[in-house]
Protein backbone atom coordinates (compact mmCIF):
# COMPACT_ATOMS: atom_id res chain seq x y z
CA UNK A 1 0.00 0.00 0.00
CA UNK A 2 0.90 3.51 -0.57
CA UNK A 3 -0.37 6.51 1.70
CA UNK A 4 -1.30 9.81 -0.09
CA UNK A 5 -1.31 12.82 2.14
CA UNK A 6 -2.05 16.15 0.87
CA UNK A 7 -2.53 19.88 2.78
CA UNK A 8 -1.77 19.65 6.07
CA UNK A 9 -1.73 23.41 6.44
CA UNK A 10 0.25 23.37 9.93
CA UNK A 11 -2.47 21.11 12.01
CA UNK A 12 0.32 19.25 14.37
CA UNK A 13 -2.32 16.93 15.49
CA UNK A 14 -4.42 15.84 12.15
CA UNK A 15 -1.14 14.93 10.94
CA UNK A 16 0.13 12.79 14.22
CA UNK A 17 -3.82 10.94 13.83
CA UNK A 18 -2.62 10.60 10.01
CA UNK A 19 0.62 8.93 10.23
CA UNK A 20 -0.35 7.30 13.47
CA UNK A 21 -3.11 5.52 11.24
CA UNK A 22 -1.13 4.93 8.49
CA UNK A 23 1.54 3.20 10.67
CA UNK A 24 -1.25 1.17 12.29
CA UNK A 25 -1.97 -0.52 8.93
CA UNK A 26 1.51 -1.45 8.41
CA UNK A 27 2.09 1.10 5.42
CA UNK A 28 5.39 2.01 4.79
CA UNK A 29 5.87 4.96 2.01
CA UNK A 30 3.83 8.02 1.83
CA UNK A 31 3.23 10.66 -0.46
CA UNK A 32 2.58 14.46 0.28
CA UNK A 33 0.63 16.17 -2.36
CA UNK A 34 1.95 20.10 -0.45
CA UNK A 35 0.69 22.75 1.39
CA UNK A 36 2.79 21.62 4.42
CA UNK A 37 2.23 24.45 5.71
CA UNK A 38 -0.27 27.80 5.92
CA UNK A 39 -3.68 28.76 7.77
CA UNK A 40 -2.68 27.13 11.08
CA UNK A 41 -0.38 27.73 14.19
CA UNK A 42 2.94 24.45 13.97
CA UNK A 43 4.19 24.92 10.48
CA UNK A 44 7.62 23.78 11.92
CA UNK A 45 6.32 20.97 13.98
CA UNK A 46 4.50 19.93 10.56
CA UNK A 47 7.80 20.42 8.28
CA UNK A 48 9.65 18.57 10.56
CA UNK A 49 7.29 15.55 10.08
CA UNK A 50 6.76 15.43 6.67
CA UNK A 51 10.75 15.54 6.41
CA UNK A 52 10.83 12.27 8.66
CA UNK A 53 8.07 10.76 6.90
CA UNK A 54 7.37 11.01 3.54
CA UNK A 55 9.38 10.03 0.56
CA UNK A 56 8.19 12.51 -1.99
CA UNK A 57 6.35 15.95 -1.23
CA UNK A 58 5.65 18.16 -4.14
CA UNK A 59 4.83 22.12 -3.79
CA UNK A 60 1.90 23.92 -2.90
CA UNK A 61 0.55 27.03 -3.28
CA UNK A 62 0.66 28.02 0.35
CA UNK A 63 4.37 26.25 0.58
CA UNK A 64 5.23 28.42 -2.56
CA UNK A 65 3.67 31.47 -0.94
CA UNK A 66 5.45 31.06 1.98
CA UNK A 67 8.50 30.62 0.29
CA UNK A 68 8.25 33.75 -2.47
CA UNK A 69 5.35 35.46 -2.05
CA UNK A 70 1.42 34.82 -2.02
CA UNK A 71 -0.38 35.30 -4.97
CA UNK A 72 -4.01 36.26 -5.28
CA UNK A 73 -4.44 35.12 -1.47
CA UNK A 74 -7.37 36.46 0.67
CA UNK A 75 -6.63 38.50 3.52
CA UNK A 76 -6.70 35.84 6.24
CA UNK A 77 -4.45 33.16 4.08
CA UNK A 78 -2.00 36.06 2.82
CA UNK A 79 -1.43 37.02 7.15
CA UNK A 80 -0.84 33.35 7.90
CA UNK A 81 1.87 33.09 5.38
CA UNK A 82 3.59 36.01 6.77
CA UNK A 83 3.27 35.21 10.30
CA UNK A 84 4.38 31.20 9.26
CA UNK A 85 7.34 32.93 7.31
CA UNK A 86 8.09 35.12 10.58
CA UNK A 87 7.62 32.08 12.60
CA UNK A 88 9.88 29.55 10.43
CA UNK A 89 12.40 32.50 10.40
CA UNK A 90 12.89 33.01 14.18
CA UNK A 91 13.56 29.25 14.73
CA UNK A 92 16.77 29.45 17.37
CA UNK A 93 18.21 26.29 15.89
CA UNK A 94 20.25 27.14 12.82
CA UNK A 95 20.80 23.93 11.59
CA UNK A 96 16.82 23.19 11.81
CA UNK A 97 15.76 26.86 10.73
CA UNK A 98 18.34 25.95 6.72
CA UNK A 99 17.00 22.35 6.89
CA UNK A 100 12.93 23.52 6.81
CA UNK A 101 13.70 26.61 4.42
CA UNK A 102 16.06 23.91 2.14
CA UNK A 103 13.38 21.28 1.79
CA UNK A 104 10.72 24.01 1.04
CA UNK A 105 13.42 25.50 -1.68
CA UNK A 106 13.56 21.89 -3.35
CA UNK A 107 10.08 20.15 -3.23
CA UNK A 108 9.19 19.66 -7.07
CA UNK A 109 5.74 20.06 -8.72
CA UNK A 110 5.02 17.13 -10.41
CA UNK A 111 5.38 13.13 -9.71
CA UNK A 112 4.66 10.43 -11.67
CA UNK A 113 5.32 6.59 -10.63
CA UNK A 114 4.39 3.16 -12.53
CA UNK A 115 1.28 1.53 -10.74
CA UNK A 116 2.09 -2.30 -12.03
CA UNK A 117 2.51 -2.81 -8.34
CA UNK A 118 -0.90 -1.65 -7.44
CA UNK A 119 -2.37 -3.27 -10.98
CA UNK A 120 -2.58 0.04 -12.72
CA UNK A 121 -0.99 2.40 -15.06
CA UNK A 122 0.65 5.30 -15.12
CA UNK A 123 0.22 7.40 -11.43
CA UNK A 124 0.65 10.75 -11.67
CA UNK A 125 0.66 13.10 -8.78
CA UNK A 126 0.35 17.15 -8.30
CA UNK A 127 -0.87 19.41 -6.03
CA UNK A 128 -3.36 21.63 -8.05
CA UNK A 129 -3.59 20.34 -11.25
CA UNK A 130 -1.97 18.66 -14.73
CA UNK A 131 -1.63 21.81 -16.45
CA UNK A 132 -1.39 24.21 -13.34
CA UNK A 133 0.45 21.97 -10.85
CA UNK A 134 0.98 24.65 -7.74
CA UNK A 135 -2.55 26.66 -8.25
CA UNK A 136 -5.12 25.02 -10.43
CA UNK A 137 -8.24 24.35 -8.59
CA UNK A 138 -10.52 21.33 -9.50
CA UNK A 139 -13.90 22.47 -8.21
CA UNK A 140 -16.54 19.26 -8.59
CA UNK A 141 -18.87 21.71 -9.63
CA UNK A 142 -16.71 22.40 -12.63
CA UNK A 143 -18.37 19.29 -13.75
CA UNK A 144 -21.14 21.06 -14.38
CA UNK A 145 -20.15 24.68 -15.41
CA UNK A 146 -16.99 24.28 -17.12
CA UNK A 147 -16.71 20.60 -18.71
CA UNK A 148 -14.41 21.83 -21.64
CA UNK A 149 -11.85 22.12 -18.33
CA UNK A 150 -12.01 19.08 -17.56
CA UNK A 151 -11.89 17.42 -20.47
CA UNK A 152 -8.38 19.78 -21.06
CA UNK A 153 -6.99 18.53 -17.63
CA UNK A 154 -7.96 14.42 -18.76
CA UNK A 155 -5.65 15.09 -21.78
CA UNK A 156 -2.77 15.69 -19.41
CA UNK A 157 -2.72 12.06 -18.40
CA UNK A 158 -2.78 8.42 -18.99
CA UNK A 159 -4.42 6.89 -16.23
CA UNK A 160 -4.55 8.41 -12.75
CA UNK A 161 -3.88 11.47 -11.38
CA UNK A 162 -3.96 12.50 -7.61
CA UNK A 163 -4.37 15.91 -6.40
CA UNK A 164 -5.20 18.66 -3.29
CA UNK A 165 -6.24 22.03 -3.36
CA UNK A 166 -9.12 22.64 -3.25
CA UNK A 167 -9.46 20.20 0.32
CA UNK A 168 -12.79 18.12 -1.05
CA UNK A 169 -12.45 14.26 -1.18
CA UNK A 170 -13.08 12.62 -4.35
CA UNK A 171 -13.22 11.10 -7.79
CA UNK A 172 -13.72 12.54 -11.19
CA UNK A 173 -14.28 10.53 -14.33
CA UNK A 174 -13.84 11.69 -18.24
CA UNK A 175 -17.79 11.73 -18.46
CA UNK A 176 -17.10 14.47 -16.84
CA UNK A 177 -18.38 13.10 -13.54
CA UNK A 178 -17.84 13.41 -9.77
CA UNK A 179 -18.16 10.60 -6.65
CA UNK A 180 -17.77 11.95 -3.10
CA UNK A 181 -16.00 9.39 -1.51
CA UNK A 182 -19.48 8.18 -0.10
CA UNK A 183 -20.86 7.63 -3.59
CA UNK A 184 -18.18 5.09 -3.82
CA UNK A 185 -18.51 3.33 -0.53
CA UNK A 186 -15.03 4.93 0.17
CA UNK A 187 -13.46 2.73 -2.33
CA UNK A 188 -13.06 3.58 -5.84
CA UNK A 189 -12.16 0.36 -7.83
CA UNK A 190 -9.49 0.88 -10.28
CA UNK A 191 -9.52 0.10 -14.09
CA UNK A 192 -6.31 -0.01 -15.93
CA UNK A 193 -7.86 1.17 -19.16
CA UNK A 194 -10.00 4.22 -17.53
CA UNK A 195 -8.95 7.38 -16.31
CA UNK A 196 -9.68 9.02 -13.09
CA UNK A 197 -8.58 12.10 -10.95
CA UNK A 198 -8.40 11.49 -7.50
CA UNK A 199 -8.62 14.43 -4.86
CA UNK A 200 -7.17 13.22 -1.80
CA UNK A 201 -8.71 15.99 0.53
CA UNK A 202 -7.07 17.74 3.16
CA UNK A 203 -5.38 16.13 6.55
CA UNK A 204 -5.59 19.70 8.48
CA UNK A 205 -8.54 21.37 7.21
CA UNK A 206 -11.13 19.20 5.22
CA UNK A 207 -13.40 21.34 3.49
CA UNK A 208 -16.59 18.59 2.83
CA UNK A 209 -18.38 19.30 5.98
CA UNK A 210 -16.22 16.08 7.74
CA UNK A 211 -14.00 17.68 10.63
CA UNK A 212 -11.81 14.53 10.24
CA UNK A 213 -8.86 14.14 8.37
CA UNK A 214 -8.74 12.70 5.15
CA UNK A 215 -6.30 11.15 3.13
CA UNK A 216 -6.12 8.20 0.94
CA UNK A 217 -4.60 4.73 0.37
CA UNK A 218 -3.61 3.32 -3.12
CA UNK A 219 -3.99 -0.52 -3.04
CA UNK A 220 -4.44 -2.84 -5.31
CA UNK A 221 -6.57 -2.30 -7.61
CA UNK A 222 -8.11 0.57 -5.75
CA UNK A 223 -8.08 3.81 -4.03
CA UNK A 224 -9.15 4.12 -0.37
CA UNK A 225 -10.54 7.08 1.37
CA UNK A 226 -9.51 7.24 4.80
CA UNK A 227 -10.67 9.41 7.69
CA UNK A 228 -9.06 10.13 11.00
CA UNK A 229 -10.85 11.71 14.24
CA UNK A 230 -8.10 13.93 16.11
CA UNK A 231 -8.30 16.88 18.67
CA UNK A 232 -9.82 19.77 16.89
CA UNK A 233 -10.96 21.28 20.04
CA UNK A 234 -7.18 21.98 20.37
CA UNK A 235 -6.12 23.16 17.19
CA UNK A 236 -8.81 25.83 17.18
CA UNK A 237 -7.50 27.03 20.86
CA UNK A 238 -4.26 27.33 19.46
CA UNK A 239 -4.95 29.56 16.27
CA UNK A 240 -7.34 31.72 18.10
CA UNK A 241 -4.40 32.21 20.78
CA UNK A 242 -2.12 33.72 17.75
CA UNK A 243 -3.01 37.40 16.89
CA UNK A 244 -1.73 37.25 13.44
CA UNK A 245 -4.16 34.36 12.05
CA UNK A 246 -7.63 35.21 11.79
CA UNK A 247 -9.89 32.98 14.44
CA UNK A 248 -12.23 31.92 11.37
CA UNK A 249 -8.80 29.69 10.38
CA UNK A 250 -9.53 28.07 13.69
CA UNK A 251 -13.16 28.36 14.22
CA UNK A 252 -13.81 26.60 10.58
CA UNK A 253 -12.36 23.38 11.18
CA UNK A 254 -14.89 22.38 13.74
CA UNK A 255 -17.37 22.47 10.78
CA UNK A 256 -15.26 21.03 8.01
CA UNK A 257 -15.67 23.96 5.64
Amino acid sequence: MLAIISDIHSNTPALEAVLADIARRGVKEILCLGDVVGYGPQPAECLDLVMAHASVTLLGNHDYAVLYEPVKFNTGAEAACFWTRRRLELEADRAKRNARWDFLGGLQVKYTLRGDDYGMGELVFLHGSPRRPVNEYIFPDDIYNNPAKIEGIFDRFSHLCFVGHTHVPGVFTPAPDFYAPSEVGDVFETDPHKKALINVGSVGQPRDRDNRACYCLIEDEAVRFVRVEYDVDAVVKEVIAIPELDDYLGVRLKEGR
